[in-house]
């Protein structure tokens, strides 16, 4: 897999843009509250995948290639036009996404995004500020920082992402763990907000099927093989 440079012009819409080719070994698809654009090379198809709130294990058949576009939170939304609610875990095939071409999009993805959200009007940050003040505080201090009720914090963050933004700030913790550089298991978990080693070590085996230890060496759930 490599990972291209996102310009500036993207960076409120998109947190990356990889382009992979299936080599036919085993591979992990870990949780992530973001929504991905997904373009099948080989087969031009073009599809949204929504958070995923689970790890998945698998093999995919070599050759398969793809250009997978990570999206900023709440930016799927103002994309795709419709509320995310549901997309959680889930694929939505699209035959068309109006001002991007998926050949072009196939063939020069940093191009054809930057045209495809040249004329569209900024997006809110509401969402973004609400997703980093998540990353450090609690969904109840992050609704008075925003000056808005609990309530709607839920409806935003579930039209916006297709996740609860407890759900969310839980894969966000995940990740932060995933991120880590080597070291203390205990400095780690208290790195990413989490209560105590303990904590951590059981959210990530929720997520990730196994604890991090055995994760970090190489012990994981058997791949399946990807026929889709």
């Amino acid at each position: 897999m490599s990972s291209l440079v996102v310009p500036p012009a993207l960076l409120r819409w998109v947190a990356g843009i990889d382009v992979a080719t299936a080599a036919g070994s085993a591979a992990v698809d870990v949780p992530d509250h973001a929504t991905t654009l997904i373009v099948r090379t080989d087969k031009r198809e073009l599809i949204v995948m929504g958070p995923r709130t689970r790890a998945t294990y698998h093999i995919a058949a070599p050759g398969r290639s793809c250009v997978r576009v990570r999206l900023r939170p709440g930016r799927a939304q103002a994309l795709l036009g419709r509320s995310l609610n549901g997309l959680a875990d889930g694929v939505l095939p699209l035959g068309e996404l109006p001002g991007l071409d998926i050949d072009r999009l196939a063939a020069d993805p940093v191009a054809a995004l930057e045209g495809a959200v040249a004329d569209r009007p900024e997006p809110s940050e509401r969402l973004e500020e609400a997703a980093r003040l998540l990353a450090d505080t609690t969904v109840s201090a992050t609704a008075a920082r925003l000056h808005i009720g609990e309530r709607r914090l839920h409806a935003l963050f579930t039209d916006a992402t297709g996740l609860s933004p407890k759900h969310f700030a839980r894969i966000d913790r995940l990740r932060t763990v995933l991120a880590a550089d080597a070291g203390r298991w205990a400095d780690i978990a208290a790195t990413a907000g989490y209560y105590d080693q303990s904590h951590m070590t059981a959210e990530f085996r929720h997520f990730m099927g196994v604890p991090p230890a055995a994760f970090t060496a190489g012990r994981r759930p058997a791949a399946t093989l990807c026929t889709a």
